[in-house]
């Protein structure tokens, strides 16, 4: 995992690779300079990036969780949906995420919606013959005064 962390550590990796999925760049300047506040500021522009990108806030880590090698599994997690968010807006090159789901609007006409209200889903269970009579589960206890 540290190896892992080593190649992402800078964030320029993670720049260019947001950059490529988006088509413009989405981080302008990326820094590849090797003090350590210039490779967080690389991290947080990708965090940045990835909020405009589309990713969701649970979806991002925090730039500790990469810089700091303490949350690793966050950081993949991230990678993750950006591939995935990559993927929705027509990304067709290699990926990893999960292809995210796409509306599908579906009109129906006022007399099959009528006729799906007469029928009981059996989702919903039925009573039909439901009752408890007859059903013991476990010993049973006699309280007396």
């Amino acid at each position: 995992m540290h190896n892992f962390q080593a190649c992402l550590k800078d964030g320029t990796v993670l720049c260019k690779l947001l950059n490529t999925l988006n088509g413009e760049p989405l981080v302008k300047r990326i820094n590849a300079q090797k003090m350590a506040f210039k490779q967080m500021e690389n991290i947080e522009q990708f965090i940045k990036g990835c909020k405009t990108f589309g990713l969701k806030d649970g979806d991002i880590f925090q730039t500790a969780d990469l810089y700091e090698c303490q949350n690793m599994s966050q950081v993949i997690v991230s990678l993750y949906a950006v591939s995935s968010v990559s993927i929705k807006q027509g990304w067709e090159g290699p990926s990893i995420g999960l292809k995210l789901s796409s509306k599908n609007v579906r009109e129906f006409s006022d007399e099959v919606l009528n006729a799906g209200k007469t029928v009981i889903g059996l989702q919903s269970g039925t009573n039909k013959g439901a009752s408890q009579a007859g059903m013991n589960i476990g010993k049973t206890r006699n309280i007396m005064d």
